[in-house]
């Protein structure tokens, strides 16, 4: 695994990133994503890469002051179990550090690797009601699956809203 790197991801990594989540997405364990949108937050991505291949990606979002979202956080299928995932999330964590977040969310099926992570199970609504009002008006799907909206439910159900403190 010495010689996984992770780094931001580029404009050229999108089409394998693309091609590792579109399988995900047949199988309806993640939501999916138009091409053109992964283009457009290739800036939140980083990508572990190996002798030029795109092993996994994932995306810190933010959502408010103190809070961003781990996303679209995969791993080539055939390279399950060697750690990869961890190291995504543990740069996406430096990364949220960085920028001053103090939490970090996700909406995952995948609850024990979150939870090896530091990540725990939420119920209710976790910010404050002037933030959630401030929240309502973002056309963000992610934020609407953050705040538990009823019309992003048909989408992810069966998905836990977990949350690490940072």
């Amino acid at each position: 695994m010495s010689d996984i790197v992770i780094r931001p991801a580029r404009t050229d990594d999108v089409g394998a990133m693309y091609a590792l989540l579109e399988p995900l997405v047949d199988r309806r364990i993640l939501l999916g994503k138009e091409l053109v949108s992964l283009y457009e937050a290739v800036q939140e991505f980083v990508v572990a890469e190996s002798e030029g291949q795109v092993l996994g990606c994932g995306a810190l979002h933010v959502i408010w002051r103190d809070i961003g979202e781990v996303r679209t956080l995969l791993v080539r299928e055939d390279r399950l179990h060697e750690g990869i995932g961890g190291r995504i999330v543990e740069v996406l964590e430096a990364r949220a550090i960085e920028l001053g977040l103090d939490r970090l969310f996700c909406l995952t099926f995948e609850v024990s690797f979150f939870t090896r992570h530091g990540f725990a199970p939420i119920g209710e609504q976790i910010v404050d009601p002037d933030v959630y009002a401030q929240l309502l008006r973002s056309p963000d799907a992610g934020v609407a699956e953050f705040l538990d909206l009823a019309h992003v439910k048909p989408n992810t159900l069966g998905n836990t809203r977990m949350l690490k403190h940072l």
